[in-house]
């Protein structure tokens, strides 16, 4: 078995799009509408094939996000090298977003970063 795709609503759907592109090399399909209900989505493919898909729909709930809360926390991001960790860590925060961590080796024997990205979402990157 394999996880075929998480899921993931947020408020700009475009911009969220925009920022895995941009950062994570994705790849989207040309989205969907669904205009009895305006629910909205874009499916994104990464190099190794992992899928995410954004969503959008009117009236959703913007309840406040904490990051040491039940649910779904984060999404991991493997970039291959402590090299690019490092480098993408870096972009991120001189483009504005905040980092709540640095690259570091995490006790469990990880090396990676954590950065809130658009709408207050937990990126991890990791080798």
């Amino acid at each position: 078995m394999k996880i075929e795709h998480v899921a993931l609503y947020v408020n700009d759907l475009e911009n969220a799009k925009d920022f895995f592109i941009k950062y994570f090399n994705a790849k989207s399909n040309h989205g969907y509408h669904n205009k009895k209900t305006d629910f909205r989505s874009y499916f994104l493919t990464f190099d190794d094939g992992a899928r995410l898909e954004i969503m959008n729909e009117p009236n959703m709930s913007g309840k406040d996000k904490y990051l040491s809360r039940t649910g779904y926390i984060h999404i991991a991001i493997s970039v291959g090298s402590k090299e690019v960790v490092d480098i993408l860590t870096g972009r991120l925060k001189n483009d504005g977003y905040e980092v709540a961590s640095e690259p570091r080796m995490t006790g469990d024997g990880y090396y990676e970063s954590c950065i809130i990205a658009f709408e207050g979402n937990q990126i991890e990157i990791t080798l």
